[in-house]
């Protein structure tokens, strides 16, 4: 069968549908036209320049594997950049632009390459070099500056500098960090053996999905060479396995990384793990295992607040040398909740319309492009909102509640509209106090913990409370 360039990008698109994000596929991949095929090199169009470094930097080794799977090993792929001529009526002038060279890949392209000594039995061995080398396979982007702390992930990433400085000889080993999906788990994990890379140059650090784990130690059971397979991960400084959740459908790889973990963890070697639970909740994992992801410290990543939430975004557009206007980060930051994942993709998505409409970014773009990633918009509710329901149903003056007095009746209804405060609104504890007349925020920690106290100790109170909570949820819809 004839292989056009249209049934070769069609192939590739196929593969690259099963592995991308939908959002990250309609983005970035939609919108590219194959254009030539000569030889082995495939020629692409893209709508702009912005297109050509985004791909060229997040997605290369991706089209390589693709490309190279269709075309052979020596498959090239060369770029058509759509640039505006500056007259409406005129067709859209092109630019050709050669690729970066694609990465050379084994014939297991899902190994990760490395060197070791030929005292040890391994298929990845390369004779006749005596010091171990190995591909860290770590991304150097993922990095402890560029993971924005908050209240959310304090604790974590603090345990994780800690490790970075003296790996194994804490007592957070192993290290384990969990959360929900998008949250930072494997940033936070690779950003630890970056960093033992710059500080420790001689450690061997190994990045490893549970899945890539998986696959190997089952390679080597067809081959009967389990033990060079754990014999190999013994040789490791600091290891860092991803996602230990998916190891419950694995009862042999489990018997093998007991075996792994307990000669690293007795030669004082550093163990970091990630997983979307913490050790207690894991199902179908040992219980010997679980009972050793306890010996160190489970730290989670939690869902980043509103002020978190903007600083992540400055950070992305600092790094991206881009500057988008107040209410626009706002208005991300607001509407886009469950996790950083999601909020860069809403970022980048963005970004890419602007550049194809070749328009200036503001809210009403902000508004259209974000459709997809933001639920039907619920009433905003802000402090003044819950003050008014708090004092009319309290039968309460407004302004009664900024006034500093001691009497019981007054002082009891701000700590009720401060706690709900907390809960409706993006606004953080600083600046609800700040809405009383100036209090600080651990006025509003004290007030927020005493009407917890008391819905736990009064009925009637709790009674109030939980009509007034109804009141503003009912107010939001």
């Amino acid at each position: 069968m004839e292989n056009t360039f249209e049934k070769i990008w069609s192939n590739c698109l196929m593969i690259i549908k099963d592995i991308v994000e939908w959002q990250h596929f309609k983005t970035w991949f939609e919108p590219i036209q194959p254009v030539a095929l000569k030889e082995n090199v495939l020629t692409i169009q893209v709508p702009s320049q912005f297109f050509y470094e985004y791909i060229e930097e997040h997605y290369i080794n991706l089209l390589a594997k693709t490309l190279k799977r269709e075309l052979g090993k020596d498959a090239r792929l060369e770029y058509r950049i759509m640039v505006d001529s500056g007259n409406g009526k005129s067709k859209p002038l092109t630019m050709d632009v050669s690729g970066q060279s694609f990465k050379s890949y084994s014939n297991n392209e899902m190994d990760f390459p490395l060197v070791i000594n030929n005292h040890v039995k391994n298929p990845f061995v390369i004779p006749g070099l005596k010091k171990m080398q190995i591909d860290s396979q770590l991304n150097p982007i993922y990095t402890f500056e560029a993971f924005v702390e908050g209240d959310c992930n304090r604790v974590a990433r603090r345990a994780g500098k800690t490790v970075a400085e003296k790996p194994g000889s804490t007592s957070f080993n192993p290290l384990v960090v969990y959360g929900g999906v998008g949250l930072g788990k494997t940033h936070l994990v690779q950003a630890i053996g970056n960093e033992v890379k710059r500080l420790n140059p001689n450690k061997v650090v190994l990045y490893v999905s549970s899945e890539k784990f998986i696959n190997q130690f089952q390679d080597h059971s067809r081959n009967n060479a389990i033990n060079d397979f754990i014999h190999f991960y013994q040789l490791i400084d600091v290891l860092i396995l991803d996602d230990v959740q998916f190891f419950n459908r694995a009862e042999k790889t489990q018997d093998a990384f007991f075996a792994i973990f307990n000669h690293l963890h007795q030669s004082g070697k550093q163990l970091i793990l990630s997983s979307d639970k913490p050790p207690k909740d894991l199902e179908g994992l040992q219980e010997r295992l679980l009972s050793r992801f306890r010996w160190g410290l489970s730290a989670d990543l939690q869902v980043p607040d509103y002020e978190t939430r903007i600083e992540i975004l400055e950070k992305k557009m600092k790094n991206n040398g881009l500057d988008l206007p107040k209410d626009v980060v706002k208005y991300i930051a607001y509407n886009i909740q469950n996790n950083v994942r999601e909020l860069e993709g809403a970022l980048i998505s963005l970004l890419a319309q602007s550049s194809l409409n070749k328009r200036e970014i503001d809210l009403e773009l902000a508004k259209k492009v974000l459709r997809n990633f933001i639920k039907t918009s619920s009433k905003e509710i802000t402090i003044d909102t819950i003050q008014k329901m708090v004092c009319e149903f309290f039968d309460l003056p407004y302004d009664r509640l900024l006034h500093k007095t001691r009497k019981r009746e007054i002082v009891q209804a701000r700590q009720i509209t401060m706690y709900l405060a907390k809960i409706f609104t993006k606004n953080s504890l600083k600046t609800i106090g700040e809405h009383f007349g100036g209090r600080d925020h651990t006025t509003v920690i004290h007030s927020c913990q005493t009407v917890k106290d008391l819905m736990d100790t009064d009925n009637l109170f709790r009674e109030s409370v939980m009509e007034l909570q109804q009141k503003v949820q009912l107010a939001a819809m």
